[in-house]
């Protein structure tokens, strides 16, 4: 049986990515590490927590007591654990250095110690490009992060390649763009606006609405760690994107009328600080090895909302019932506009 930890694997890619491991890998027993912080869910893994291939340990990446010896006992390490929302870092940039910087640091100085370690995939961002006038982001562009969290990201990024480099640690980088499909946490983008909708309130856009995101559907995101772990070159960085550019505000169009609900819905609010206008990925690289996505955007955004609208038991306890969700949303929103 191989060994593989998946740190943060209660959270959204993480836990696609354990249901998807566990799916396609029967030779695979995988381990899930989580703080579970606010995003990081068991109700993201109720329906393998209790796989007979599965563990689940509640634990800091940070605290290396608990993460180093389920590094060192793992023959493949997927490092998804990370603070990862923009508008949050703005608010608290500490958190993201300790868990994304400090975190990562813990996990590769396991890595290194580790005598049966095949692949350790380090998950980073499309942001560490910083805002993308025109044309793709090739893996070998100039990292220009313009927020606490893509910076924290790059950091991480960028340790995993030094410990390859320094230390034969077995580091693979993927940078990915925004991923979405279901167990996302209704503070991002596509879920909080289906919630929002699907109860009638308004939706709250930044600025023009005219910024620019490439859409990965989850599983595409997860068909291309797979592949990676098989194929990727170690101290290699490899783009995943989904092709698929879209302007916030049609974006946003598109949700509502999935919905059939009115565009009278859309609330715009101030922008936020940072705001990176457009992020694009060439993914030449990847798509060399095999890779191309399989979910079409317009079938993906369906089946999202759809997901979400079938599963109001997952997100109305977070929006209805957290108190730091409505906290944090009075403050990102509705004091905004």
């Amino acid at each position: 049986m191989v060994e593989v930890l998946v740190t943060g694997g209660a959270g959204f890619i993480g836990s696609n990515f354990v249901r998807y491991a566990l799916g396609r890998h029967p030779d695979w027993h995988v381990t899930t590490l989580d703080k579970l912080t606010y995003a990081g869910r068991r109700e993201n893994l109720h329906d393998v927590m209790n796989h007979a291939r599965h563990a689940f340990v509640h634990g800091d990446i940070a605290d290396a007591a608990v993460s180093g010896p389920l590094v060192e006992q793992s023959a493949l390490v997927v490092h998804f654990a990370a603070e990862t929302h923009v508008d949050r870092s703005i608010i608290a940039a500490g958190d993201f250095i300790r868990t994304d910087v400090e975190g990562t640091f813990v996990l590769l100085e396991a890595a290194r110690r580790a005598r049966g370690l095949r692949r350790f995939i380090q998950i980073s961002t499309d942001e560490v490009y910083g805002s993308v006038a025109s044309g793709a982001s090739r893996e070998t562009d100039e990292l220009k992060p313009r927020n606490p969290y893509a910076a924290s990201k790059a950091g991480a990024d960028r340790l995993g390649y030094s410990y390859w480099a320094t230390y034969n640690v077995p580091v693979v980088i993927t940078r990915a763009s925004n991923n979405y499909g279901p167990y996302q946490f209704p503070e991002k983008v596509i879920p909080l606006f289906v919630t929002n909708a699907i109860d009638d309130i308004p939706v709250p856009l930044y600025g023009d609405g005219r910024n620019v995101r490439d859409w990965l559907h989850v599983e595409d995101h997860c068909r291309a760690i797979d592949l990676l772990i098989e194929t990727g070159t170690d101290g290699e960085v490899y783009n995943i994107g989904g092709g698929n550019d879209v302007m916030n505000v049609e974006l946003t169009k598109r949700i509502l009328a999935e919905l059939g609900k009115p565009e009278s819905l859309i609330k715009p609010v101030a922008d936020r600080p940072g705001h990176d206008r457009r992020y694009c990925l060439d993914t030449s690289k990847l798509r060399s090895l095999g890779w191309t996505p399989q979910v079409p955007f317009d079938a993906g955004l369906q089946e999202t909302v759809d997901w979400y609208r079938r599963n109001d038991w997952w997100w109305r306890p977070i929006k209805e019932q957290d108190p730091a969700f409505r906290s944090y949303y009075q403050a990102q929103y509705e004091r905004r506009s």
